[in-house]
Parts: C-alpha cells; structure tokens; sequence
C-alpha cells in the first residue's frame, strides 16, 4: 500500500514542499504505526524549510512536523500499551525537526498519549507542542504563583493564546501583546490588550500595573525585544523567553544576539531572573503526565484551542504561505481529508 508524504526537496519558499507518494512505513520494534489525523505547524517549521544553517537541519529532502493526532493501525513487535483503532497525540522529538507531515507516521509507543473520545483532532494537535510549551514554561521555568501579573508576547498566537488559558485556570493577572485586529480575541481570553504596533508595551505595562509585571513570556526573540521584555519587569521578575519569532522577519541572525543578550541579563545583581525553560524532550514522563492532563482539560472543555486554519496535508505550501504573511490567530493545522474544513 502507499501514502502521501510532504518533503521539504530544497531550501527556500514554500513553493519547495512537494508531495511524494511512498510505500507504507512499517513499525520497528516497540513502535506503533498512526494514520495521521491533523499534524501542527509552526514557526521553526518555517525556520528549517528557509535555511540549513540551523543547527540540527537534516539533509534535504526531509519532513517537517513536530506534533500529530491520529488512529493506530498497526503495531510493532512488542508493543502492548496501545490498540489498533485508539486515537493517540504525540510530539515528533525522537526523528529531529518532525516527520508529521504525513499520512502515516511510525513512533515509539512512549513518545504516544491517548487521546479522549469524542476530542477534535486539530484541537487535540494544538495542545502537544503549543500547550506543553506554555505549561513548561509557566509552571517550570517561571514558577507563576495564583495572583502574579504577567505579560504574555503574541498573545494571540499559538502558544500565547495557551498562556493565556493556562493562566486564567492558574489565577494570573494577564497582559497581552498582540495587532489591534487581534484585541477582542485577548480580552476573550481573559488579558489586558496591549497594541504592540502602536503603543510602548513597557511604558504601557508601566501605566497600567505602576511598577511591572511578575513574569514576561516572550516567545520573539531579539536583543531589543528581550531587553525591553526584561525592563517590563517589576522588582524580582522572570522573563522567560523560549522563541524565535524575529527570524520570521529578521533571519536566522538574531538567534547569537538573543543568546548573547540572555547571557547578559543573567549577569544584572537587581534581583530579576531569566529562566530558560527545560528541553521537552529531555523528560518522558513529564511529557505523558502533562500532555494527558491537558488533553484531559480540552476534553472537559477548560481549554479550548484556537485553530487559525484546517488546511488538507497536500496544500501544505497553502498552510506556510500563511505563516509567512501573518494576520492570524492560533494554530495552523494540516488535515487529511476526512477532517478538512477551515479557510
């Protein structure tokens, strides 16, 4: 039997994803085979297909794709934990910068999480990667406590519409960055808006709170952007910071100076920290425990993902194109056809 997969055949636009038509994957030992539901999209997804400066970059061709939804159809010798038929969600860290634009996908059964019944699965999708990202580094690297202010980068994005629904069931006191068209979206989500394009977001928090906020999440990147991030901050704030966004606009530059500048803050004795969250893929068992309580909280209707757009997995060119020129909110998600609707 065949299925379809996206490869990325050489770096540059989207135009550069092409799909190609293969023989099956067939699972190893200890892993199961998934046809693939819906699969996420995301900004590193852009990052790998520009350049291959990146490090970790595979040789072309490659497959993007850091999380997926789907139904196990086939299992590996020895694996017993999972069904045939069970729906499952996981992330792609095992095979490098993804795999997940695909038909069917072949993971480690301990890289897999069931899902609940009844669940979308591009909603489910949105909670692997975007949803685990925000939890990691609200509750690991920033430590938020019930009550604390915090400002939320991109709030409208993936990630930020997360920190802002994990932060409502966590009790914060929410701000958010995000264009004027996106504004009613983030007061919906509980946060202050603040229009990044036309105000001083630290001269704004500074009006609004009177000295700062507690915690900064910023998901940009950029020496200025984290330098200002850092001075948002009240007496014995965090900032963390776990993304990239400027190198959509800025390249793969700005990654040594945002570093660099990290670095710097470190060395300030004034009482303010900028922690780095943990590598997701560094703890498994963290990573199961968490992703099946969120999935247990979409299930319950706590959170409720925002999909920007259900695009079918052979117009991913469709999908990145996008990306690239913004003007959304949420998560992109390729689908196969069964679960197409969308833009």
């Amino acid at each position: 039997m065949k299925h379809h997969r996206v490869i990325v055949s050489k770096h540059g636009g989207p135009e550069v994803l092409q799909t190609i038509e293969e023989d099956l994957p067939e699972p190893k030992p200890g892993e199961v085979r998934v046809k693939v539901e819906a699969a996420g999209i995301s900004g590193y997804d852009l990052m790998f297909r520009r350049s291959g400066r990146l490090p970790g970059t595979p040789r072309v061709p490659f497959t993007l794709g850091e999380d997926i939804v789907g139904v196990v159809d086939k299992l590996g010798e020895g694996a017993s934990s999972l069904a045939e038929g069970q729906t499952v969600a996981g992330a792609m860290f095992c095979l490098g910068v993804g795999g997940g634009y695909a038909e069917h996908v072949c993971l480690p059964e301990s890289e897999l999480v069931p899902v609940p019944p009844d669940v979308d699965p591009a909603e489910a999708v949105c909670v692997v990667v975007n949803y685990l990202t925000a939890h990691m580094s609200m509750h690991q690297a920033a430590k938020v406590q019930s009550g604390e202010r915090v400002l939320v980068h991109g709030a409208a994005g993936g990630v930020g519409t997360a920190l802002l629904q994990l932060g409502k069931l966590a009790g914060l006191e929410m701000y958010g960055t995000a264009s004027k068209h996106n504004h009613e979206l983030v007061s919906s989500l509980g946060a202050t808006p603040i229009d990044y394009r036309a105000e001083d977001f630290v001269a704004r928090i500074r009006e609004l709170t009177g000295d700062g906020v507690d915690v900064v999440f910023d998901p940009v990147g950029g020496a200025r952007q984290v330098w200002r991030s850092y001075r948002a901050l009240r007496k014995a704030g965090r900032l963390a910071w776990f993304g990239m966004a400027a190198t959509k606009k800025q390249g793969l530059r700005v990654i040594p100076f945002t570093l660099l500048m990290v670095f710097l803050l470190k060395l300030i004795p004034d009482g303010k920290k900028a922690p780095l969250a943990p590598d997701l893929s560094k703890d498994n068992a963290w990573y199961r425990r968490t992703l099946a309580e969120l999935l247990d909280l979409l299930a319950a209707g706590d959170i409720k993902p925002v999909v920007a757009a259900r695009i079918p997995l052979a117009e991913a060119a469709r999908a990145h194109e996008l990306l690239e020129h913004g003007r959304y909110a949420g998560k992109v998600v390729l689908v196969t056809e069964q679960n197409r609707e969308g833009l």
